[in-house]
């Protein structure tokens, strides 16, 4: 018996086929091989063709099915996570009116922002756990403004993930945890926001159906089978937005607990068990994957865009030609802790949520011509990082959190020692490293939803754990006064 999972980026479609009983995976691919095209048609802009994603996950489908040579009959479950706060559009033949706009585009903004002045921020931050911001909804406001043909014509709106399981099911629906991501969730009503949709003109009848995240979620058609080369009537039994997902695929359900990434961008993700919110709206809360009203679950969502690309950016500009990324990781090592004085702000990928929308900039501060060299500087980088995060983090502990252990894949800035060290001493928590992916834990979502697993820690039992890091005691000092540098300066630059 098997589980199959997608995986739904914005950059590719990853598919993985999970052995149920052994938890192993025997089959994973991801199409297509360069980075799937991104429709900018204006600077802000950001759209793709949900068919695109369709034919990914074709091709993705059909790679693992050869590789494995198992019979689709056997796959007892399907599990889909996704890009998050995209926009697909529907007519009543359920076809696409346009391009979903998806998570990077920022055309939503002024909507958002009027919302939540006209609406006032503690109505919004106490249902909805956030401003209106760019999400989902102020999306579909812009195009109401400006496309209201299209808008007219809308039977419903999707999140990436809904159109594909509608792709394979012939079924409108979503989750509470993808509404709250819309941002057309009410914590305080449990229903979706209908002062917000009032407020932007739009009918409640426009929303999918509401669906448990892990539950028989429809079954798969004869037609989107032939598609696909699979057997029709299996059912697709979870969905989840990328990086409630990402969470789950590290085991993290419980209050406490949290998972990061480090890619391009960089996310902190824990969980909270009580309907709490950020008063000056820095991290996003959205309901979790085992989210309910009797017992809350809300993943508390960090995230800073000046990461990976920062890393990237250091070793094209900063680093000797040539070099690999382990050897600028230990170059950077050869640097003191604290890089001797020197600290990089890391804001220069755009707005930053944590800073309230601020767009700062990177810059370096404390460089001295005589004793610092390239290792002081590719230190400082990755050390500027991580106290970004840590300054989210803080947030996230005001909310009432314990950030005691974090969950990482063994993947990304998570592969550099000296990055994993400096967050483990920053912080004082434990990093616990997985072999693990997206793809995967939807698969193993999926397994919950089924019943073919009973609870989480027996659908991840087989969940193989890397490396451990502990905080060294010793060098927490140093480790907390660079922090404290380092915040001084960013205090500067924003003053």
């Amino acid at each position: 018996m098997y589980l199959l999972g997608y995986d739904i980026g914005s950059s590719s479609v990853k598919a993985s086929l999970v052995n149920a009983d052994s938890g192993k995976t025997i089959a994973s691919d991801f199409y297509p091989r360069t980075e799937a095209e991104i429709i900018a048609l204006r600077p802000g802009w950001a759209e793709q063709h949900p068919q695109q994603w369709w034919d990914c996950l074709k091709q993705a489908t059909a790679s693992v099915l050869h590789t494995s040579g198992i019979d689709p009959k056997e796959i007892a479950a399907i599990g889909i996570s996704y890009q998050m706060h995209g926009l697909v559009m529907l007519d009543k033949d359920m076809k696409p009116l346009r391009p979903a706009i998806i998570w990077c585009d920022s055309r939503g903004v002024p909507y958002g922002e009027k919302a939540f002045a006209d609406l006032g921020e503690e109505a919004c931050l106490s249902t909805l756990l956030n401003s209106p911001g760019n999400f989902t909804a102020t999306k579909l406001a812009w195009v109401k403004e400006n496309e209201p043909e299209v808008f007219e014509k809308i039977h419903k709106i999707m999140l990436p993930g809904d159109y594909a399981a509608l792709r394979m099911t012939g079924r409108a629906c979503t989750t509470v945890s993808g509404l709250s991501e819309m941002m057309l969730w009410d914590f305080k009503a449990n229903r979706p926001a209908a002062f917000l949709l009032d407020y932007l003109g739009f009918d409640a009848d426009i929303l999918p159906e509401i669906v448990p995240t892990f539950s028989n979620q429809g079954e798969m058609t004869a037609e989107a089978a032939a598609e696909l080369g699979l057997a029709p009537g299996i059912p697709v039994c979870y969905r989840a937005g990328d990086q409630p997902n990402n969470a789950l695929s590290l085991n993290v359900f419980n209050p406490g607990e949290v998972a990061s990434t480090a890619g391009t961008s960089g996310v902190v993700y824990g969980v909270l068990g009580e309907v709490n919110y950020d008063p000056r709206s820095r991290v996003n809360t959205f309901a979790h994957v085992n989210h309910t009203a009797a017992s809350p679950r809300l993943g508390v969502l960090l995230c800073i865009n000046g990461t990976g690309i920062l890393n990237s950016w250091s070793k094209r500009v900063i680093a000797p030609d040539g070099i690999s990324y382990p050897e600028m990781n230990a170059l950077a090592a050869k640097a003191p802790i604290g890089a001797a004085g020197v600290s990089v702000i890391p804001f220069g990928n755009g707005a930053e949520r944590v800073l309230r929308n601020r767009e700062t900039g990177a810059s370096i501060h404390g460089i001295n011509f005589l004793t610092h060299d390239r290792s002081h500087l590719l230190r400082a980088e990755q050390e500027g990082i991580v106290f970004s995060f840590m300054y989210g983090m803080e947030v996230m502990e005001q909310m009432g959190m314990t950030l005691s252990k974090i969950h990482a894949g063994h993947a990304n800035m998570f592969l550099s020692p000296l990055f994993r060290n400096t967050l483990a001493g920053v912080s004082g928590a434990v990093i616990e490293l997985y072999n693990t992916d997206g793809a995967v834990g939807a698969a193993k979502g999926a397994g919950l939803g089924a019943g073919i697993y009973a609870d989480n820690n027996e659908a991840f039992a087989s969940l193989e754990k890397i490396e451990v890091i502990e905080p060294v005691e010793a060098d927490r000092s140093a480790y907390c006064e660079a922090y404290a540098l380092w915040k001084q300066r960013l205090a500067a630059v924003m003053a």
